[in-house]
């Protein structure tokens, strides 16, 4: 659909909706909103500078950019661990390297920018840690109020502590992510706070141009891109960044795209695996991976149209195969990153034994989030020696190699 000006148009029942602080939803059907530009951005795209800004002719239009210099993260060749299950080219797209720890920051730039060209004051959020993390920062470079909805004792220490350090105010729900969100939801208007969450199209622009680095990174499209999936904004957000890329006419293919979920809180890899057309929610999500551990996915529909519409899969993965990625990134290729992020790791571990992937395919795994980030994760096993004052390491070591 060619629209006049930037505009947001709904992805299900395609009303086209004047861009404003109280549009996230559409008027008509309730539907997820998309950012669309007219036909002619795409003739005339040029990439200048670094990190997500550098992709500015195909973001939204902002009066004044809230940046943390984010984006530009390290896509590293991950030839240890291709080499020990047969991927000659499996690459790491390592997001844990943007400003606050997670690949929210490319959401956030956009978002906190559109929030100031919007005359708002207050941002707030639901989280399960790394969107608070982000946007509290994002919103103190900004000069804005921010509030956090958490739910309380199911978020990372260390996502916590960066929300408080930035000085968001912490509500705590007695409940789960689900429920923070809609309570948020319900009561925005009240407060009179813009909402960050991924319902928020604007945070999807900013997170399509992790899709824009891999392909400069690489120099092409890769045959499959890898992600996490919680709330499923961020395989939608990559699956319109290599969409736009191929309408710009700079690649001339699209990548498999392909989702990860936590067995515990897996509701879309069973709608695909079921070829339903709609979730079935997760009422109790349980999982390790703190950030995905999401029962009711508000992107469910643009990641499950993501995943079928580029002839892709979606998998699960359980608990201990994601720490045993986690691990093997670490000690491998010297990556550390927070379960969640891991489980882009521990799909592709998977799907490699099922033989999903041919060995000289181009496969981008997506690691979202830096291990620090959940420092009470038990990382096993490990190597540990104790030693007196007096007594010579290298005999009591030599016993342990």
């Amino acid at each position: 659909m060619d629209v006049e000006g930037e505009a947001l148009v709904c992805i299900d029942c395609g009303r086209v909706h004047k861009p404003g602080p109280g549009v996230l939803v559409c008027e008509k059907c309730n539907g997820l909103l998309e950012v669309s530009y007219p036909k002619s951005v795409f003739g005339n795209v040029s990439f200048n500078g670094t990190g997500v800004w550098r992709y500015s002719s195909l973001l939204p239009k902002v009066d004044r950019i809230i940046t943390l210099n984010e984006g530009n993260t390290p896509l590293v060749k991950a030839e240890n661990l291709g080499r020990k299950i047969g991927l000659r080219n499996l690459y790491v797209k390592f997001e844990g390297a943007n400003p606050t720890g997670s690949f929210k920051d490319r959401g956030m730039t956009v978002g906190v920018s559109i929030a100031l060209k919007f005359g708002q004051k207050s941002v707030a959020c639901a989280s399960t840690g790394n969107t608070s993390a982000s946007m509290a920062a994002y919103a103190a470079r900004a000069g804005l109020k921010s509030f956090v909805f958490l739910p309380d004792g199911y978020v990372a220490a260390g996502k916590l502590l960066q929300a408080i350090a930035h000085g968001a105010t912490i509500v705590k729900v007695r409940g789960n992510f689900d429920d923070a969100l809609r309570i948020l939801l319900s009561h925005s208007a009240e407060l009179g706070v813009y909402v960050l969450n991924s319902v928020n199209p604007y945070r999807i622009e900013g997170q399509k141009t992790t899709a824009f680095e891999i392909w400069e990174g690489l120099g092409k499209t890769p045959e499959f891109v890898v992600y996490p999936v919680g709330n499923a904004a961020n395989i939608s957000s990559g699956w319109k960044g290599f969409i736009e890329l191929k309408e710009a006419g700079l690649a001339n293919s699209l990548p498999k795209m392909v989702g990860v979920q936590a067995e515990g809180a897996a509701p879309i890899v069973k709608a695909f695996l079921e070829g339903r057309g709609e979730i079935e929610p997760v009422e109790k999500p349980e999982t390790v991976a703190t950030a995905i551990r999401i029962g009711r996915p508000l992107s469910w529909k643009k990641a499950l149209r993501a995943i079928r519409d580029s002839k892709g899969t979606a998998v699960t993965v359980s608990d201990e195969e994601i720490l045993r990625a986690q691990v093997e990134l670490a000690r491998t290729e010297g990556i550390f990153a927070e379960p969640a992020g891991a489980a882009s790791i521990a799909g592709v571990l998977k799907l490699s034994r099922e033989g999903y992937f041919k060995g000289d395919d181009t496969v981008v795994a997506v690691v979202t989030g830096h291990g620090l980030k959940d420092p009470e994760v038990k990382i096993m096993p490990y190597a540990e020696l104790v030693i007196q004052p007096d007594e010579n390491p290298v005999e009591a070591l030599r016993k342990l190699l």
